[in-house]
């Protein structure tokens, strides 16, 4: 019985080898186990608790992409803080740039705010545009098709699997997203301030407009010049929304909340970054949730 035993496991392992996933934040991650299901081993590198631009390099991170078969990244820049020297040290030739193990989204994107110029006078801005897109729900089946393609790229055999479950998940999130935009019409938010622009994608998505930020520039802590200003354009535009993410420091918008009567919505920016936002659907439905309260 014993041996029947080991035998059927070994069996199980060759027909259900996994390809070992690394994807650097939690909604890629959730977006490959959609598509990879049980063929997949999916390892989210960075913890969606902490700001994605700076994700701490731990050692134990570097196990986890010496031993990947593909790393999907974000890119846009939104990594340049953490991971190359990540990827140097874990010296993995199957996930270098480049390589057939590699896959970073945001070629596959759209990217909006483009600057014109890039210099350190602008803050922390990112050359190829802004890379919070997957705030925007409509980017789910851009990222689903690209890592199929690529699954399908590293494990030919399985391919027919990797099809049927795409093919099954964009009719899910079709219909998901005609009751997500049914229920984002009523949303009565049109003007927002942000803290960061971390939910462009989705703002412009649902004609959402915001008057500005509470940094001055990006990755530039908040002057209390700036400050004022900020607090004067709400009185002025009738500003009563202003989004908070849950990494950036909070007692700067509780203060404007004060001064101009807005209300503060902690907004989550990744798959798991609150409670609440535990899977793709539960993320989005938590954003307009709380935009539109």
């Amino acid at each position: 019985m014993l041996r029947l035993l080991i035998i059927g496991f070994l069996l199980q392992g060759v027909l259900f080898a996994s390809l070992r996933v690394d994807t650097t934040y939690a909604t890629l991650g959730a977006v490959a186990q959609k598509i990879g299901g049980d063929l997949v081993d999916v390892t989210v590198l960075g913890s969606a608790k902490y700001d994605p631009h700076f994700i701490v390099p731990k050692p134990s991170l570097l196990s986890k992409l010496r031993r990947a078969d593909l790393l999907i990244m974000n890119g846009g820049g939104l990594e340049l803080g953490w991971l190359p020297p990540l990827l140097r040290s874990a010296n993995n030739a199957k996930i270098r740039v480049g390589a057939k193990g590699f896959l970073d989204m945001s070629h596959f994107i759209t990217m909006i705010d483009v600057p014109t110029a890039v210099s350190r006078g602008f803050g922390d801005v990112h050359a190829q545009g802004n890379p919070h897109y997957s705030s925007d729900p409509y980017t789910v089946p851009i990222m689903a098709k690209a890592i199929a393609a690529k699954l399908i790229e590293l494990d030919t055999e399985h391919e027919k699997i990797y099809k049927t479950n795409l093919t099954n998940f964009l009719k899910e999130w079709s219909v998901y997203l005609k009751g997500f935009d049914s229920q984002m019409k009523s949303c009565k938010v049109k003007k927002v301030v942000q803290y960061h622009e971390l939910f462009n994608y989705f703002l412009d998505r649902y004609d959402i407009k915001s008057f500005g930020t509470i940094e001055p520039l990006p990755g530039i802590s908040p002057s209390s010049k700036h400050t004022i200003q900020i607090i004067n354009i709400m009185k002025n535009n009738g500003v009563k929304t202003i989004l908070q993410d849950v990494y950036h420091e909070k007692k700067t918008a509780a203060f404007i909340a004060g001064k101009t009567g807005a209300r503060v919505v902690i907004i989550p920016h990744d798959v798991k970054s609150v409670k609440e936002a535990d899977t793709l659907e539960h993320f989005y439905n938590t954003i307009a949730k709380r935009i539109c309260q």
